[in-house]
């Protein structure tokens, strides 16, 4: 049976974006496609998108159009043209429980009867950071008042927020600027897009460039109108021209197509008011960063036209990231070292194997007495699609650094989630391939390991269109 580790404190995990399901003022889901559903959702999504698409000079309010969160995702989701894949958050509240004194609520119990000190905050992604820090300190307020009641012994409880890229944000917001730093004891962000990420900048530019004419959903609109995906674009300087100027801010550069210049100051604004602010630092609140390492992950761009062209360098040097979010973003400015740098992809790092593991530490005190023990991974960059249309070839490809110890000849396999498992191909180096074929429509988990571990090292996340009869297929 496995030791649980005692956890004091109130522990509310904050998903990214989309990692909200919303629904309208009927109570009708018009936000929820994961696992199975999310491809046959995508095709009828257009009619709801349009009524979920946000006025103009919004700021930090709320659109008045009964729109409300009402879970978390519970499986694999992806809005191409918004943010590409990301697992979703039930598997990692169900292994929270399974591994510390942590529970949910049980619906419909309320009270003392069953205190909760694990929940899951739930937010409309489309709005401001603000906004939803906003609501977060009501919430924080409700349950932390209610689990400090609940048992003496329990009065000094404490925050400890376990965050996924965006929801680290608003977590932070939330902390600084929300009067939160009083009652947080930890931020634990997993991929925290600190000083932005540029894929949410080259989605507001490119808007939807990824073939997915075939399932006739254009969500350009719909994107160019989130306050949220404008307060991740980089607020750091990160374009150029195909000259070779020097790098700038986007807020810089006037005309840039498909951003509300307005969203982007502001951005700028918002970014710099974290910074400035000393709230957590006076309260002794501690962040913990975690940030993916190794993977291709656009850093830059160069301008030109009406698009802009993903460059995976600053200042000549490959820093890498998590594949969505580069390194020197990936913790707040001033922290110093990252907490933890696990090889692992943005939108698998909730579920990792090797960043639960760390938790244990940043959780709790009290280690459990018998840790499985596994070999050391091999450390793995991989560059794979993250969006197919049927009938492509998905091609994976896996580098091991030259500075491993038998980096050349590593057996490395592929397997996805119905039982295929391929052995990649050594194309020596440290360059290894695989190529499949014949991947259904739907979204796929794409694990990547060695032969010499028990576990794999990663996950890749793909989801495959299917192909309309009349895109000359």
């Amino acid at each position: 049976m496995t030791q649980r580790g005692r956890v004091d404190d109130l522990v509310v995990v904050v998903p990214g974006i989309l990692g909200s399901r919303l629904a309208d003022a009927d109570g009708h889901e018009v936000w929820g496609l994961s696992g199975k559903a999310l491809l046959r959702g995508l095709r009828t999504f257009g009619g709801s998108v349009r009524g979920l698409r946000l006025g103009r000079d919004l700021g930090d309010a709320h659109p008045g159009d009964g729109v409300s969160p009402v879970g978390l995702m519970r499986d694999l989701h992806a809005l191409p043209g918004v943010w590409m894949p990301v697992d979703g958050y039930s598997g990692l509240l169900d292994w929270l429980e399974r591994n510390f004194t942590l529970r949910r609520r049980v619906p419909g119990a309320e009270g003392a009867a069953a205190p909760a000190n694990l929940i899951g905050f739930a937010y409309d992604w489309r709005l401001s950071c603000r906004y939803n820090a906003a609501r977060l300190a009501e919430r924080v307020a409700e349950e932390l008042e209610r689990w400090r009641a609940s048992r003496a012994g329990r009065h000094d409880a404490k925050v400890i927020f376990l965050c996924h890229s965006m929801g680290g944000l608003v977590a932070r917001s939330y902390v600084e600027q929300c009067g939160g730093a009083e009652v947080t004891r930890r931020v634990i962000t997993l991929g925290t897009p600190y000083r932005g990420s540029l894929d949410a900048l080259v989605h507001l530019v490119d808007g939807l460039r990824y073939g997915i004419g075939p399932v006739g959903l254009d969500l350009t609109a719909f994107a160019r109108s989130l306050p949220s995906l404008h307060q991740l674009t980089p607020d750091y300087a990160c374009l150029t021209t195909a000259g070779g100027t020097p790098l700038r801010y986007a807020r810089e550069v006037a005309g840039l197509p498909g951003v509300d210049e307005a969203l982007l100051r502001d951005s700028g604004q918002f970014h710099a008011e974290l910074r400035a602010s000393q709230a957590g630092a006076r309260h002794k609140v501690e962040y913990v960063p975690v940030g993916g390492v190794l993977q291709p992950t656009p850093t830059t761009a160069e301008t030109g036209g009406d698009v802009l062209r993903a460059v995976l360098t600053i200042g000549g040097a490959d820093e890498g990231g998590d594949g969505r979010v580069p390194r020197l973003s990936s913790a707040p400015v001033g922290a110093g070292r990252h907490a933890f740098t696990p090889w692992e992809k943005h939108g698998s790092l909730q579920n990792n194997r090797a960043v639960r593991q760390a938790l244990y530490g940043w959780l709790t005190a009290e280690l459990p007495v018998h840790r499985d023990p596994r070999g050391e991974d091999v450390p793995l960059a991989v560059d794979a699609p993250e969006l197919l249309t049927e009938g492509d070839v998905y091609e994976i490809r896996a580098t091991v650094p030259p500075d491993v110890p038998g980096h050349d000849r590593v057996a490395l396999f592929v397997g996805v989630a119905d039982g295929l498992v391929r052995t990649m191909t050594n194309r020596g180096g440290g360059q290894y391939t695989a190529r499949i074929t014949g991947l259904p429509a739907g979204a796929h988990r794409v694990r990547v390991g060695s032969r010499g571990s028990a576990h794999a090292v990663m996950t890749a996340l793909v989801l495959v269109l299917e192909r309309s009869g009349d895109d000359g297929a």
